[in-house]
């Protein structure tokens, strides 16, 4: 009898706790889609992406022409000029896959303006959703574009219009 008044007690403190704690939803998708801001560095990163990519496929089509050109005329080549234009073909592919590592590599140009652009805009919105979850007592805040876990939320616990408006955007 004990062990059940005690498990009846436990339950409803732990149905009690959970209750008491507060969610809210966010959308970063919907937020970033209503900053003017982030549309233009999306842009720039776009055309970033573009223009380095452009570079590199003329690299490889030049790499391309010299390894034909080299192909057709290997009969008449003698050994040493065969080691040359080989090296020269071999450089070159070096050289497009040291500029992919430059502009798209881990530490590369579009790393470092997505840094540069995106980031501030991001730090703002998480700067906001602390804030007013501090505010309004949130206990955890979900970002919907995130996750692929929520099936429902209720759309009166979602706050992305409320972190609009605190970062001075109105729609």
């Amino acid at each position: 009898m004990r062990k059940s008044i005690l498990s009846i007690m436990l339950l409803f403190a732990i149905s009690m706790a959970a209750s008491a704690q507060k969610f809210a939803l966010i959308d970063t998708e919907y937020i970033l889609k209503n900053i003017p801001a982030y549309q233009s560095a999306n842009e720039q990163l776009q055309e970033a992406t573009k223009k380095y990519q452009a570079e590199i496929e003329a690299i490889v089509k030049e790499t391309q022409k010299m390894f034909q050109d080299y192909q057709a005329k290997a009969t008449t080549l003698s050994a040493d000029q065969k080691i040359k234009k080989e090296d020269e073909i071999v450089a070159k592919e070096k050289a497009a896959a040291e500029l992919r590592r430059t502009y798209f590599g881990p530490e590369g140009e579009l790393v470092k303006m997505r840094e540069e652009l995106i980031a501030p805009i991001e730090d703002d919105i998480y700067d906001v959703v602390k804030e007013l979850s501090q505010l309004h007592g949130y206990d955890l805040v979900m970002d919907r574009a995130s996750s692929t876990g929520i099936i429902f939320a209720n759309p009166q616990i979602d706050i992305s219009d409320e972190v609009l408006r605190k970062l001075g955007y109105s729609n």
